[in-house]
């Protein structure tokens, strides 16, 4: 830790709480922050930090919520990865098919 940084007040375990709690129950993070206590833009941040670091998803937004913009991009993201799934599970369906052939032999 730099030295010119504060120690936090806040532990890991409270982070990691707060942060499962705005994403769990879908509510502003400015009323769960304000719920818990504590500043909206550190609520934020962590569920920013939280969201880059797990799937590199698009971060919650400051009501909540996502942009247009943001769907529309999750959207197409989300469409591309159930195409290459599709294509994936057919592999694996037609190499199970082919064991399960040669195992008859």
């Amino acid at each position: 830790m730099s030295p010119l940084r504060r120690p936090s007040k806040y532990t890991q375990a409270f982070r990691r709480d707060a942060v499962d709690l705005v994403r769990s129950s879908g509510r502003p993070i400015n009323e769960v922050a304000r719920e818990l206590g504590m500043s909206h833009e550190t609520l934020r941040n962590w569920v920013r930090k939280h969201e880059h670091q797990t799937s590199g998803s698009v971060p919650v937004a400051a009501g909540g919520g996502l942009s247009v913009a943001d769907k529309d991009a999750e959207i197409a993201r989300l469409r591309r990865q159930v195409a290459e799934l599709q294509v994936e599970k057919e592999i694996l369906r037609k190499a199970a098919a082919y064991f399960a052939k040669e195992m008859d032999r």
